[in-house]
């Protein structure tokens, strides 16, 4: 495995790269209450959210995508779009939509961790 990204870390980044303020107001879970005394900081423990954010972004523009993809995905994170909705837009089933986030998502990550994405069992004998 090259890197550290997984689906979920995909998908908690994606809605931030369609808007430029959204990291601004994500919550960090390491800061401490607002009425408590701030205290020394661990560097080591800061948030690695811009550095995720920077390499989505860019897998995002040159990775491995289709239009149909590039296009469900924008709609699903950051129109926050139904599925029934991208579908009557792109003249599909709710289910092609699901399939095609989901291997969108699944591409990304690969793309973001130096890997080929393997869409089923076929490919992955193939890549064996």
């Amino acid at each position: 495995m090259g890197g550290g990204y997984d689906r979920a870390t995909v998908e908690r980044t994606l809605p931030a790269v369609f808007d430029p303020d959204s990291a601004y107001g994500m919550k960090n879970d390491l800061a401490p209450d607002a009425d408590m005394p701030k205290a020394q900081t661990d560097k080591k423990k800061g948030s690695n959210f811009p550095a995720q954010l920077a390499d989505v972004r860019r897998a995002w523009e040159r990775g491995p995508l289709s239009l149909v993809e590039k296009q469900a995905l924008f709609m699903h994170y950051a129109l926050d779009a139904h599925d029934d909705w991208i579908a009557s837009f792109q003249g599909v089933t709710d289910r092609a939509v699901r399939y095609r986030i989901e291997r969108g998502v699944g591409k990304l990550a690969a793309h973001l961790n130096g890997e080929k994405y393997i869409d089923g069992y076929d490919q992955l004998e193939e890549a064996a």
